[in-house]
């Protein structure tokens, strides 16, 4: 686009120099009143060409801000849920059930000192060994957790008709031992449908440290034991102002 409008003005200006060289004075009148017009033009085309990526920045922020606070419920959701089930769900309809219903515990967790023989039955050698015992001393709902969030809601898509995609699987952490993994995910293109097409497509190769990597928005992975979300993080400033106020 850019190109186009510069050699716009190049012609515009050759059209110019001509005209006041070659055309008859008669005509001159009716000519400039295009060449305005053709000014009017080029200078909006410029003002577009500027502001139409900064208000495709502005407006994809603000709908990635809508879907990742979505994700970051479903990432709650699922600790949770693996916290006390010791699996991660399947469904997002099953997870807003169990945040509905389930109690997570309440521990306090302690250090004893016990005597522990480190010699023999004849010869006793008592040595103070320290252990950590964890006691549960209540229950708490996991809907406290999510008190004024649109739990309920959660699976689906903010200002499109689609629902996140949950894919479960295992990763080997260390040899021998396999780890329970998620992943909730939304293509890019659904969220930014409508939006100018040679700019979403830009978005789409992304790869920089302050965007979104990659096509899509996600939380979870399935390569890699982590709860954490794909984004970068000038999406969290709002969770760590809530925690600096409390």
């Amino acid at each position: 686009m850019l190109i186009t409008i510069i050699a716009a003005i190049i012609v515009t200006g050759i059209v110019a120099f001509l005209i006041v060289k070659y055309l008859p004075l008669k005509l001159r009148p009716i000519l400039s009143i295009l060449l305005l017009v053709l000014a009017i033009f080029l200078t909006w085309k410029i003002y577009d060409g500027v502001m139409k990526p900064i208000n495709f920045h502005k407006n994809k922020v603000a709908v990635y801000e809508k879907v990742i606070t979505k994700l970051k419920m479903i990432r709650d959701g699922q600790v949770a849920h693996k916290e006390v089930t010791g699996k991660y769900a399947s469904t997002l309809s099953g997870l807003v059930q169990f945040i509905d219903t389930a109690q997570l515990a309440l521990t306090n967790t302690t250090t004893i000192v016990e005597q522990i023989n480190k010699g023999t039955r004849r010869q006793p050698i008592m040595v103070p060994v320290e252990r950590r015992v964890t006691d549960t001393i209540g229950y708490e709902s996991v809907l406290s957790k999510f008190e004024g969030r649109d739990y309920k809601n959660m699976a689906t898509v903010p200002d499109t008709d689609k629902e996140f995609k949950i894919e479960l699987s295992t990763v080997e952490k260390v040899i021998g031992l396999q780890v329970d993994v998620f992943f909730a995910s939304i293509s890019k293109t659904d969220i930014l449908k409508g939006m100018d097409a040679s700019l979403v497509k830009q978005e789409l190769e992304a790869n920089t440290t302050d965007e979104i990597k990659g096509e899509l928005v996600s939380v979870g992975s399935l390569n890699e034991v982590t709860t954490g979300g794909n984004w970068p993080p000038s999406y969290d400033k709002n969770d760590r102002a809530k925690k600096d106020d409390n």
